[in-house]
C-alpha cells in the first residue's frame, strides 16, 4: 500500500478504533476539506457518520487514505488516474473476466470451492 520510504514522514496510527477528521488530518499530513473531497471521489473511502453527521474514521480508513495521499502527491497521479489505480486488481489477481472460477474460488467456502476445483481440472485436461 504505502511505501516503506514514505512511513518516515507520517507519524504512526495510534491503537484506536475511531479517529475524528481532525486526527486524520494530523495523521495523514491532509487538510480537512480534502478529506471531504476524496470521500467524495473515492469509493472506498466511507468513513462512519454519527450525531450531527460527524465523521469518524477507522484505521482502515487512515490506510485508505494514506494510499490516496501517496499516489496523488507523491507519485504524482491525478484524481481519475488514482481512483483507477485503487480500483485496479492486486499482483497476482486475474483481470479477465471469464476467468470467474478463480475468482469464485477465492471467496466460494468448502463444497464450492470442491467443485470449482474439478470443473478447472476438466476444462484444462479435458481428455482425463
Amino acid at each position: 500500500m504505502l511505501e516503506p520510504g514514505n512511513n518516515d514522514e507520517l507519524p504512526p496510527i495510534p491503537g484506536k478504533r475511531y479517529f475524528t477528521i481532525g486526527e486524520v488530518s494530523d495523521l495523514c499530513a491532509v487538510k480537512p476539506h480534502v478529506l471531504r473531497y476524496w470521500e467524495q471521489e473515492f469509493p472506498q473511502l466511507k468513513p462512519v457518520k454519527r450525531r450531527g453527521n460527524r465523521r469518524y474514521y477507522q484505521r482502515q480508513d487512515v490506510l485508505i487514505i494514506r494510499q490516496i495521499r501517496s499516489l496523488l502527491y507523491d507519485q504524482g497521479y491525478t484524481i481519475g488516474g488514482a481512483r483507477q489505480r485503487m480500483t485496479e486488481p492486486l499482483d497476482g489477481e486475474p483481470s479477465k473476466a471469464d476467468d470467474i472460477s478463480v475468482i469464485a474460488y477465492r471467496r466460494c467456502p468448502g463444497a464450492a470451492v470442491t467443485r470449482l476445483l474439478r470443473n478447472v481440472r476438466e476444462r484444462s485436461n479435458p481428455s482425463a
